[in-house]
């Protein structure tokens, strides 16, 4: 191949673009803002490795996310990491749940997921999470955990074992298009590449606007914060209790979700961030804010989601709020069972300008720059075919200017 290819992102969808270029012989330099690889929404999520129930069939999302489960769980069986089937049940806690169950079940049968099973029995559902309530559910057991911090960092030693080039503290700050070629500058260098790939996630739209491409999709950050259950009261939980979402809203909302090492969480729930990565109600950004407030669809979200905006704040500033949406689906759980916030992450979602969120991936290309412009969830599961589909839609035609 030959080409000098800049990805500019060390989460785990740059580093698996990396990591496939360099199998094709490209001379692959990946450019890093933060000290460490996946510092951010790789290194902030829960570790599943989704099945496919929620997504839309036919959209990338379904597609990819297919491809991608099997992709991810090759990769971690030749790796020796650890990739666990835990299985997730999503359970309609009541009858007003059950039409879209239904949904969700309909999805999951046209999208493929492995041994899903419909659920009409209680018995049978306790049979699954002995400590669960509801009336109904879909199980699918090859949802799994792993361990996506670790998974970036085996992909990475792939990418230097063919000779690729992974600089951290080199945070992007210019980029634009000479002679056919691309210069990228940073702080403390400057490259000149044949193709770049931006898979910069939350700054995804800040660089996307130095090769002078269309401000929108702009990214509108949620933060998902999540309580740890107790160690000794982890055995209420023994894979994933999921609620039935409901289709009004862009979010899950709570969930119980026991990680590859065996400690269980409580959440995420969904607020705006008041940083791009703003991990706590402290961490604030007025650039940021005034940007979100700023963009045009800023008040159309808001008059659709600001109930929803409301329930999900006060449930992050008030625990027994959010310790009752959880007592819904495990009437055990006690509220001193929530022992402290585990930490958050927050989520690069794409926002257009009327106001509407993003729901499948998107990408974008600006001569022979490509841009990952929303790779929200089941982007770490779909990682893997996220590169291939990307070299192959985006890399193997020529570029235009």
């Amino acid at each position: 191949m030959g080409d000098r290819v800049g990805i500019i992102g060390g989460g785990i969808v740059g580093i698996a673009l990396a990591r496939a270029l360099g199998a094709r012989g490209a001379e692959v330099t990946v450019l890093e803002k933060e000290g460490r690889l996946a510092a951010h929404q790789t290194g902030h999520n829960s570790g599943v490795v989704h099945a496919g129930l929620y997504y839309k069939p036919g959209s990338l999302k379904a597609i990819l996310c297919a491809s991608g489960r099997a992709s991810m769980r090759e990769f971690c069986q030749e790796k020796g990491l650890p990739f666990r089937d835990i299985g997730k049940l999503v359970v309609a806690v009541d009858e007003s749940e059950i039409p879209a169950l239904n949904e969700i079940e309909r999805r999951s049968i046209e999208n493929t997921v492995p041994g899903l099973r419909r659920i009409d029995d209680v018995a049978e559902l306790r049979e699954i999470e002995p400590h669960v309530a509801g009336v109904a559910a879909v199980h699918s057991p090859k949802t799994a955990v792993v361990d996506y911090a670790s998974i970036t960092d085996a992909m990475a030693q792939d990418v230097r074992a063919t000779g690729g080039d992974i600089r951290l503290g080199h945070e992007v700050t210019g980029m634009k298009l000479e002679n056919g070629k691309v210069r990228v500058t940073t702080p403390i260098s400057e490259h000149v590449f044949d193709r770049v790939i931006v898979c910069a996630g939350l700054q995804s739209d800040v660089v996307a606007r130095f090769i002078g491409a269309d401000p929108s999709p702009k990214i509108l950050p949620f933060r998902g914060e999540y309580w740890e259950l107790a160690p000794e009261r982890t055995d209420l939980v023994k894979g994933m209790i999921y609620p039935v979402p409901d289709p009004r809203f862009p979010f899950l909302g709570v969930h119980f979700t026991r990680g590859v090492y065996d400690n269980v969480h409580v959440g995420p729930n969904a607020v705006p961030a008041l940083a791009r990565e703003g991990y706590n109600w402290l961490q604030i950004s007025v650039k940021d804010t005034f940007q979100s407030l700023a963009w045009p669809g800023a008040w159309p979200l808001a008059k659709e989601h600001w109930k929803m905006g409301v329930d999900e704040i006060s449930s992050s500033l008030i625990k027994p709020l959010w310790y009752r949406k959880a007592k819904r689906f495990v009437p055990e759980l006690k509220m001193s069972d929530l022992t402290h916030k585990h930490g958050a992450g927050v989520r690069a979602q794409a926002w257009g300008r009327a106001g509407e969120l993003l729901d499948d991936f998107a990408v974008d290309r600006v001569g022979p720059v490509t841009l990952l412009r929303n790779a929200p969830s089941p982007a770490a599961t779909s990682s893997i075919a996220i590169a291939d589909y990307v070299l192959e839609h985006y890399f193997d035609t020529t570029p235009t200017s």
